[in-house]
């Protein structure tokens, strides 16, 4: 059984990569396509969560229909952002470790803990 504690970005990116290519979708997998694929998937998680309260939201994972769904379309969104990054060559680790970065520049903790403020309102 694959876990998160055992399996690397790279192994994901090269099983995605040869799915792809099994089924010739390379064809399709432009940036701008995988793009756009990946705001549709997102926004159907979205539709998963609409209307719920805080308290649901968070429970909505464990439920024994929804959760399943819910675990798909995050599957799906991941696996469109690791063939985005297969298609431009972005290396997803170093691409996360950057960010990390700059959010701490962005948002120092000293300002930042406790608050949904933006950046630029801290």
């Amino acid at each position: 059984m694959t876990s998160d504690a055992d399996t690397t970005f790279e192994e994901f990116k090269t099983r995605i990569r040869l799915f792809s290519q099994e089924r010739d979708w390379d064809q399709f997998h432009t940036p701008k396509n995988l793009s756009m694929a990946l705001a549709a998937e997102a926004a159907e998680l979205m539709e998963h969560f609409l209307w719920l309260d805080s308290s649901q939201s968070r429970n909505l994972v464990d439920d024994p229909v929804k959760g399943p769904k819910v675990r798909e379309e995050i599957a799906d969104i991941l696996i469109y952002a690791l063939e985005f990054a297969n298609v431009t060559g972005i290396d997803v680790a170093k691409a996360i470790e950057d960010k990390i970065r700059v959010n701490g520049i962005k948002y120092p903790v000293e300002k930042a803990r406790g608050s949904a403020k933006k950046y630029n309102e801290l």
